[in-house]
């Protein structure tokens, strides 16, 4: 045999050490810093939901063992859907959306089979969503075949209830809403809302996004929704940077039950098994149970928070979100939209707008000072409905400390912008990556080949 070299270079075990520690420093997490994105709960994650989750007997498990083989899984898998139904108001619940928008999708896709079981497919086509939802929710629902209805917010950031009055109608198959919504407000008139919407027949699905605000408070089922799914990789622990992994698990009440995916996990007396009895499934969403591994993580939060701990938790997380927004709105151009007195809750969006009037200086430049800083920028220009939106949610894992540093480097950057805005126009310059040329990223890169010449 021939041996050949492959150009690899020849390095010591302290210097290939040495390389990929230096590439983990230059990288930033919530392990390094606060990670305040508005609507994602960064929040930091305890160490032993990674050691049980990567435990041997959990890592070499497949999914095409036989039933009889993996019965300790099942029965956690279990467990943690009679949890998650607990904590929801919902009757049952599927495991095996592997993230939110997938779990979206498969909603949507229940609200469908709903309709067709009973002959009004053709008739339900409409799908409402509020103008403040995040940006999946239309797209799930155009994904399932629905034609997206827009309600706006009314002056203090609910759900325009009289605009939605006038879009309910016997076309509506459902209205996808977020409670908290987007803004961090609570919709007080949830149950209205709900009533109206079953009014014409039509189904309430519920975006989990925002539970880590009312986890142990306030339940989804008592609200009234008929659906919800949950994103465990946010309000149950895991973390979820860089695209995963995530986990979208779907409950559902009453009648809806039988519209959820298979197969499920069912007990029979002392052993579990998969059941795919449901008489109207939607079928498979996942090629096999979900992500086992983020289940799992959630599972072991649960257990370790248990109820009071959640409901702690989530009063923490509001506490925080509100001790941030009043120093910050107290900062010279940044204001609160929508009633700055109604209290927000795990989150808040504040908008830069006045202060781009009064300097030049965007949010975007604001949000790249931050990182030189040594700080995790939040959400921002998202919601669309607020101008120069600043997203923010510190979660119940960061200190008041922690908060408190974080605000002291917005009002340095904000006197930065009317003494020496050309710091804050060449930000970031202590990090990794220096600002890249945003015109030139937005083009087609010349490495990529052109496929033009298929349309000629």
């Amino acid at each position: 045999m021939i041996r050949r070299e492959i150009g690899l270079p020849r390095v010591s075990q302290p210097q290939i050490v040495r390389h990929y520690t230096r590439l983990s420093q230059m990288n930033f997490g919530v392990d390094t810093g606060t990670y305040p994105l508005g609507s994602c709960t960064m929040k930091y994650s305890p160490k032993i939901m990674e050691k049980i989750a990567a435990h041997p007997q959990v890592k070499h498990l497949h999914p095409d063992q036989p039933v009889d083989t993996v019965q300790g899984i099942l029965e956690i898998l279990h467990e943690l859907a009679g949890f998650l139904e607990e904590i929801t108001g919902m009757d049952r619940f599927s495991l095996q959306p592997a993230a939110g928008a997938q779990g979206e999708l498969t909603g949507a896709l229940m609200i469908r089979e709903f309709n067709r079981s009973r002959g009004e497919l053709k008739i339900r086509r409409e799908m409402i969503i509020p103008d403040s939802a995040h940006g999946t929710n239309p797209a799930s629902a155009r994904m399932a075949g629905f034609a997206v209805v827009e309600v706006p917010s009314d002056e203090y950031g609910y759900v325009d209830v009289e605009a939605l009055k006038s879009v309910l109608s016997h076309r509506t198959a459902g209205m996808m809403l977020t409670n908290p919504n987007t803004l961090g407000i609570f919709e007080k008139r949830i149950r209205e809302v709900a009533d109206m919407t079953h009014e014409v027949g039509a189904l309430l699905y519920y975006d989990g996004a925002n539970l880590n605000a009312i986890a142990g408070i306030a339940r989804p089922g008592d609200m009234g929704f008929d659906l919800v799914h949950l994103n465990l990789h946010k309000t149950f622990g895991t973390p979820h940077g860089g695209g995963g992994p995530g986990s979208g698990p779907v409950g559902a009440k009453g009648e809806m039950t039988d519209y959820l995916p298979t197969p499920i996990i069912e007990r029979v007396g002392d052993r579990y098994r998969f059941t795919n009895s449901l008489k109207h499934s939607i079928g498979r969403v996942h090629p096999y149970h979900g992500n086992i591994a983020v289940l799992l993580r959630a599972y072991v939060y649960i257990r370790l928070y248990g109820a009071e701990g959640l409901r702690r938790a989530a009063e923490i997380a509001v506490l925080n979100s509100n001790y941030m927004k009043a120093r910050l709105v107290k900062l010279p151009g940044i204001e609160l939209p929508f009633h700055p007195e109604i209290p927000r809750k795990h989150e808040f969006v504040a908008s830069f707008e006045s202060l781009r009037r009064e300097t030049g200086v965007s949010l975007k430049e604001v949000a790249k000072r931050l990182m030189d800083r040594g700080f995790h920028p939040p959400t921002v220009y998202f919601p669309l409905i607020v101008p120069e939106a600043f997203m923010a949610e510190p979660t119940e894992t960061e200190s008041k400390e922690e908060i408190d540093r974080y605000c002291e480097a917005l009002a340095q950057i904000v006197q930065e912008a009317r003494t020496q805005p050309e710091k804050i126009r060449e930000a970031p310059r202590e990090t990794s990556v220096s600002r890249i040329d945003e015109a030139r990223a937005s083009r087609p890169s010349t490495m990529i080949p052109s496929y033009t010449w298929l349309k000629k």
